[in-house]
């Protein structure tokens, strides 16, 4: 395996820390999410390096970029416990979540006000139908010949005769 010089190792770390800002702004690229794959491909290096290593002995060491790893880890859950969802996807899902919960209170509500509204119309039909049941009544009355008289019309605009007025 090839050791990385100095140098190159510094601009990888540089590279890293400038797409960790990135993503964990918000700025993440099309079908990726805000991890560690994302974080290696877009800063150009291997994700192997974020990960302990073995050496030939069996002993642990860290992988080059696993402080890097770390630090976005942690970096990452303190956003999280803070409320900020730097994955606009993420944020996205939830606010539509709380936007249908939202809209089926609305329309839960206006089903119920439709339903009155429904039930007052048809009361108020069968009120219309029945007074004008009772004035073809009354006029059927009037046309015949009976001992019930058509009041005169008032030249005034005052109350009817016999009324309170």
């Amino acid at each position: 395996m090839a050791r990385i010089s100095d140098e190159t190792r510094r601009d990888n770390e540089s590279a890293i820390r400038q797409v960790m800002d990135r993503l964990l702004a918000g700025e993440i690229p099309a079908r990726s999410k805000c991890d560690i794959k994302t974080l290696a491909a877009q800063a150009g290096v291997a994700r192997t390096g974020f990960y302990p290593k073995k050496n030939r002995d069996g002993s642990p060491r860290p992988g080059p970029f696993q402080h890097l790893a770390e630090e976005f880890e942690r970096r990452l859950a303190e956003l999280r416990e803070q409320g900020v969802v730097p994955d606009p996807r993420a944020a996205q899902v939830e606010r539509l979540k709380e936007q249908v919960a939202g809209l089926k209170e609305r329309l839960a509500a206006r089903e119920a006000q439709i339903d009155g509204l429904a039930d007052f119309r048809q009361r108020v039909l069968s009120q219309l139908a029945a007074q004008r049941m009772e004035i073809e009544r009354l006029r059927e009355v009037l046309a015949t010949p009976s001992n019930v008289r058509a009041l005169p019309n008032s030249p005034r605009a005052d109350a009817p005769y016999g009324s309170c007025g």
